[in-house]
């Protein structure tokens, strides 16, 4: 637990650098929190905060700058964030992006987002459920079955799946005639969730031979669970990354692979609200220098997909949450109007 001293001084300090990029001195710190303490009195809380972790003294300075848990502590229980918002924020309610195609909509939110942030936006896709309207099972070979699943568009998707044991035609047909007269027009999530209590009844290697059929329909390849990347040059301008080439070589290769960023994405959808990822303090977020700023956006209130800024663990956090909230509210806007 810190003290209200300490906290003003870590808040004071991790501001600076956010603003300023250098280590901050005790000299430093004094003057900007406004408090009349001595040199000695700064030293020693600073001392305190680096025993704690929250702070850490780089070898070529005598400052201090924060550690991934000191932003963490920051940004937890130190950030406020204005909710009359900044100038840019009244000027993104009045373009506001418009409504049209889901991939000209995410399109325009990531060059708004890289815009605004100067540094990198990403937006993932929305997702669509994989509803299914007829299923079919046909036998290619010894323990290969092609599933041929038709969506309510009409749409056809063929996969190939190995199981575990020889089936006859007849027993394809049976379980494709179970699934179709039980789950037609259901999602694949829902059609997956029943089957964990329906199929009791089922002999269990047609069981295992649906739910194999359903796994397949929810992982299918969908083109629009992508993920937009806009700015990716505005981290060459950010010293942290500039001065190490191998550094920012690992960045665009995030970028360019996009698994990782996906994988962050899906588990930002799982929350409510702004979320704020930093680097070195868990796997989600691969590298200790960045930085995520998240948000679920929404399609009639039903959460699709996820937006945010990239950028350097030291960013200007407050004015990222805004950008990045407002920007999901725009998004969620265009899209449930575009229906």
């Amino acid at each position: 637990m810190l003290d209200d001293r300490a906290k003003l001084l870590l808040k004071t300090l991790v501001e600076r650098y956010i603003a300023d990029g250098q280590p901050v001195g005790s000299r430093t710190l004094a003057k900007a929190a406004g408090m009349e303490l001595s040199p000695a009195t700064i030293r020693n809380v600073m001392s305190d905060l680096e025993e704690l972790g929250l702070i850490a003294s780089p070898h070529t300075s005598a400052g201090r700058i924060p550690t991934p848990r000191g932003y963490r502590l920051f940004v937890d229980t130190m950030l406020t964030v204005r909710r009359d918002g900044l100038a840019p924020m009244g000027d993104m309610r009045a373009q506001g992006i418009e409504a049209g195609q889901p991939l000209q909509v995410i399109s325009h939110a990531a060059q708004m987002l890289s815009s605004l942030s100067q540094f990198v936006g990403v937006v993932m896709a929305p997702r669509r459920a994989s509803v299914f309207r007829h299923i079919e099972f046909l036998s290619l070979s010894e323990r290969r079955v092609l599933v041929i699943i038709v969506s309510p568009e009409g749409d056809v998707q063929n996969r190939i799946i190995h199981t575990q044991v020889n089936f006859t035609q007849s027993q394809l047909l049976e379980a494709s005639n179970f699934l179709n007269a039980h789950y037609s027009g259901l999602t694949m999530e829902a059609v997956r969730e029943r089957l964990k209590t329906e199929v009791e009844a089922l002999r269990g290697e047609i069981a295992d031979l649906m739910k194999a059929a359903v796994e397949i329909g929810t992982g299918v390849d969908n083109p629009q669970d992508d993920v937009v990347v806009s700015g990716e040059r505005n981290l060459l301008s950010v010293s942290e990354f500039s001065s190490d080439m191998g550094n920012l070589r690992r960045m665009f290769d995030l970028f360019e692979q996009k698994t990782q960023l996906i994988r962050l994405l899906d588990v930002s959808a799982q929350a409510d609200g702004v979320r704020i990822y930093i680097g070195g303090e868990s796997q989600v977020v691969p590298y200790e220098d960045l930085s995520v700023v998240t948000a679920p956006y929404e399609v009639d209130g039903q959460v699709v997909g996820t937006l945010g800024v990239i950028g350097p663990q030291r960013m200007p956090y407050e004015r990222m949450i805004q950008i990045v909230d407002v920007t999901a509210k725009l998004v969620s806007n265009a899209l449930s109007h575009n229906k």
